[in-house]
């Protein structure tokens, strides 16, 4: 979990489960409490547009990152080897929060990170802090007189049943023998009080960002995974102010039929992006332009409302999240992943970028884990290709670890590359044409699996179909521009959400509706309706045969969406495909997963006579730049229908071509 060897070992540490912003029946009524609307006023002051300026990007939207240990002593040299290979985005761990010697006497290591801040700074690199969530741990505990849960028993987590969430060696493998590990209440005055006094003096150190790691309720160690903690005197307490509910005796556990537990999963996940959001206003307090990231397992999956870390409400409140991304079982790492887990995971992070509406996307993935079979190379060079081909900052690390490379040679040239191209990369993308797909939270808590199969199957289809997509939120949909717009088995909307998608339709655009129907519309020509949702068919394809699964399959439905991009593409399915215009100019970003085989075979088989047609291209320049090679210039075709053709140079892992306004005028056909 930390730079200095603190690893991050998804399948021991993770297996969580449901949900994400707060379940609730009627979202206006039950949002009763001064601070939650304040917050909701804020997340909507802090949401970016939809068509994102990119003078509103900073030092996070194009960071190269890289994990450091941070003893004392050694900023120079942790700078020096950052710059050496390409890092540009500097983490740096120490941990003042999350061990209780440095939580009581944090002068030795405020001086630590006061030194790499200026070391970063000297030579035009960033450096951002490692700090624990709510995790602390005390260093022989079993013999240390003074530790968290001896001095303050009241400050930790605790199941309905009262048992403390305190643990030993050997609970998690960063644990070591006679050390105590806590999990401390964030309603804990006195803890928090200090907490915040912790945060501003790392502030004032001059480092650029403040990266809070899991900060989570226990509900992933085993034998807490169904406990719904926490339930310590301080968090009753809160949650009975707000509610009027005692949460040890009215509520149903895991009941999400219950209207409250529903209100409890909404205050844990309220929790935590409150917390989020006063940590980032303390930083700031002090020092501006300071950065606050936090790092988050939980993605659009049934994570979330376990644990209280919900990306899509927490992107209000931060600079960036940095994703430890994983779900299910399996696939962890990009040696041992399938093609159909490769699309899986450029859902999700498309995903993201739609949550995060300018903001910087960070992935904390992994390559490669030891594979006999798979050379760490190639795994890394794909892991890179697909993220940056869905817009995300790559972070390199070795197995499943922060700190280090798997092969630094092979980090220097992809973080060379990456630096050479990254306006291509990590300007705003800005959706031209698109068929939207409405990813809705509330949805996502009660209806988990139905609502993630259908929206998962959906998105898929169109990359598969390479069609223009954009996910929409609640966030969002007001500034929609698209034709059309898909609701997977979308199962609840409130009563501003159906007001938005009762005018979008009144402007003639396509309603897309799959499975069940929460809209209330009427039945009208430009609503389409599939009782029998064909996200959820598509999704079952895909998991009987992925290589054999035809987005063809799926005709009525893509004959309903009315697809109007002025941009297609012939490729094969195992292509996923992006398309979206940066600085104007339309570009498609292809990533190939043909070919790739878990724990067997990561070189993809090369894609030829990629074929690109533009309506109303006329004059000008079309560009192809291939996944760590040079930008060559194609040359297009003018056709009968009057659109001009690119046939593109071979893909082998990943490729960008883009089109751009000029006086070349193409050859006849």
């Amino acid at each position: 979990m930390s730079a200095s060897g603190r690893e991050m070992n998804l399948a021991a540490y993770r297996r969580l489960a449901l949900g994400m912003f707060a379940c609730r029946e009627n979202s206006t009524s039950e949002m009763k409490t001064t601070k939650w609307l304040a917050l909701l006023v804020l997340l909507f002051a802090m949401r970016v547009g939809a068509d994102p300026d990119s003078t509103k990007q900073d030092w996070t939207n194009y960071v190269r990152i890289g994990a450091y240990g941070l003893k004392g002593g050694d900023a120079l040299q942790i700078v020096r080897k950052a710059q050496e290979s390409g890092v540009s985005g500097i983490e740096v761990d120490n941990d003042i929060e999350g061990r209780y010697e440095s939580f009581l006497h944090p002068e030795e290591k405020l001086k630590a990170i006061r030194d790499v801040a200026q070391a970063a700074h000297q030579v035009g690199n960033h450096a951002f802090v490692y700090i624990a969530g709510t995790e602390c741990i005390t260093a022989h505990g079993d013999q240390a007189a003074h530790t968290m849960a001896k001095d303050h028993p009241d400050w930790l987590q605790r199941k309905i049943t009262g048992e403390p969430a305190i643990f030993g060696g050997g609970t998690a493998f960063w644990i070591r023998a006679g050390d105590e590990d806590v999990w401390v209440s964030p309603y804990a005055p006195e803890w928090r009080k200090i907490y915040m006094e912790r945060v501003r003096q790392i502030a004032a150190t001059g480092i650029d960002g403040i990266y809070v790691d899991i900060p989570y309720w226990m509900t992933h160690f085993k034998g807490w995974e169904d406990t719904w903690a926490s339930f310590d005197d301080y968090t009753v307490a809160a949650f009975k102010k707000e509610t009027g509910l005692d949460a040890k005796k009215d509520l149903k556990l895991g009941d999400f039929s219950d209207p409250n537990f529903r209100k409890w999963v909404e205050f844990r996940i309220r929790t935590f992006t409150e917390f989020m959001h006063e940590i980032d206003e303390n930083a700031k307090s002090v020092n501006p332009e300071i950065k606050t990231i936090p790092e988050i397992y939980p993605g659009i999956e049934e994570e979330a409302v376990r644990v209280g870390a919900d990306v899509y409400s927490l992107y209000g409140v931060v600079d960036a999240i940095a994703h430890e991304y994983s779900f299910g079982s399996g696939g962890h790492t990009a040696s041992t992943r399938t093609p159909q887990r490769w699309f899986q995971y450029q859902v999700g992070m498309h995903s993201f970028r739609a949550f995060a509406q300018g903001k910087a996307t960070w992935i904390l993935n992994y390559s490669w884990d030891g594979d006999k079979k798979v050379d760490a190379r190639e795994a890394m060079m794909n892991l890179a290709m697909s993220e940056i081909m869905a817009g995300t900052n790559f972070w390199d690390a070795p197995g499943h670890s922060m700190a280090g490379s798997n092969d630094l040679p092979t980090r220097k040239k992809i973080f060379s590359w990456i630096q050479a191209h990254e306006k291509t990369f990590y300007l705003p993308r800005v959706a031209s044409h698109p068929v939207g797909v409405y990813f809705s939270p509330e949805t996502r808590n009660i209806s988990t699996e139905d609502f993630i199969r259908s929206y998962r199957g959906m998105l898929i289809l169109l990359m598969q179909k390479h069609w223009e997509f954009q996910v929409v939120t609640p966030r969002s949909l007001a500034e929609f521009k698209g034709e059309t717009l898909i609701l997977p088995e979308v199962r609840i909307l409130n009563d501003q959400e159906r007001d938005l998608l009762r005018k979008f339709v009144e402007q003639r655009h396509n309603l897309v509706i799959t499975g069940t129907d929460a809209t209330q519309l009427g039945e009208t020509a430009n609503v389409t309706r599939f009782p029998r949702c064909p996200g959820k068919a598509y999704m079952s394809a895909i998991e009987s045969d992925f290589e054999r699964a035809d987005p063809n399959s799926q005709a009525e439905v893509l004959k309903s969406l009315k697809n109007m991009s002025e941009v297609e593409v012939t490729a094969s399915p195992m292509v996923a495909t992006s398309i979206a215009a940066v600085e104007g100019n339309p570009h498609i970003f292809f990533a190939n997963f043909a070919g790739l085989r878990g724990r067997v075979n990561p070189v993809q088989t090369p894609q030829t006579g990629v074929r690109v047609r533009i309506a109303k291209a006329g004059k000008g320049k079309a560009f192809f730049l291939p996944f760590l090679g040079d930008v060559q210039e194609v040359i297009g075709v003018h056709e009968s229908d009057g659109r001009t053709s690119y046939t593109l140079p071979t893909i082998t892992k990943g490729a960008v071509f883009w089109y751009e306004g000029g006086e070349a005028k193409p050859t006849k056909e």
